[in-house]
């Protein structure tokens, strides 16, 4: 039983990448800004890399990792903002999306290490630790960048 909670739960953190993943390469191929597609296609290989360490881990437990979004709600909402705000080449509601996104992204994490963090191991604690620093370095870039524009 326990082995399907911490299933579970790194699941639920691979999704989160999944929807970064998805949502990061749609923008990166919709903008025409250099600078945006740059950090659209950092911001989705950061995912990469803690999908992979995740997808990893669940293998090991005897699980089958995701390959689902969330796209539902929160997410749904913020990739249609970003794709919205593409179109209209308006970088400050890009920008603006995209910190919400990363918001909820760093949300999830959160509940994941103050919640869970019990059902799993101290390797396991420390994955989600250091994907969670990433994470929180890649919402401050767009928060700076953000913070930019509207100076």
């Amino acid at each position: 039983m326990e082995n399907v909670q911490r299933i579970e739960v790194l699941n639920s953190l691979i999704q989160i990448n999944n929807d970064r993943i998805e949502g990061y390469e749609t923008a990166a191929n919709e903008t025409d800004e250099l600078e945006l597609k740059t950090t659209f296609n950092k911001l989705s290989h950061t995912s990469h890399l803690c999908k992979k360490d995740l997808t990893d881990t669940v293998i090991k437990l005897g699980g089958t990792p995701t390959e689902s979004t969330k796209i539902t709600g929160k997410f749904f909402r913020v990739w249609m903002e970003v794709k919205t705000a593409l179109t209209n080449k308006d970088r400050k509601a890009i920008l603006n999306s995209c910190e919400y996104g990363e918001d909820a992204a760093l949300e999830v994490y959160n509940d994941v290490i103050n919640d869970d963090s019990a059902l799993l191991s101290d390797n396991q604690q420390a994955m989600i630790q250091s994907q969670y620093r990433l994470l929180k370095i890649d919402h401050d870039k767009i928060k700076l960048m953000r913070d930019i524009v509207l100076l």
